[in-house]
C-alpha cells in the first residue's frame, strides 16, 4: 500500500493523481491519500514537498511526479 500525502488546490497533487491512476489501467496499484493539512505534523513535514509518495514510510516520489517517474519508483 503507498500513501499519496496532498492537499486541496494543488494543481501538482492532482496531476500526481491523475498520473496514478493512468498506471493504475496497467498495473495493479493501491494508495491511500492524506491531507496533509488535516495533521499538524504531516503539514510541517511536506507543505514544501507535496505530493508525496511514500511506501512503508520511505518517500519515492515527490513534487512533480509523472507516470514514467511513477514506473520507475515502483519498479514497474
Amino acid at each position: 500500500m503507498f500513501t499519496l500525502y496532498t492537499r486541496p488546490n494543488c494543481p501538482l497533487c492532482e496531476e500526481a493523481k491523475l498520473m496514478i491512476g493512468l498506471v493504475q489501467e496497467d498495473f495493479p496499484l493501491e494508495y491511500q491519500e492524506i491531507n496533509i493539512e488535516t495533521d499538524h505534523d504531516l503539514h510541517e513535514k511536506y507543505m514544501l514537498m507535496i505530493p508525496v509518495l511514500e511506501k512503508d514510510r520511505k518517500i519515492l516520489l515527490y513534487g512533480n511526479i509523472g507516470y514514467a517517474d511513477l514506473l520507475g519508483a515502483l519498479d514497474l
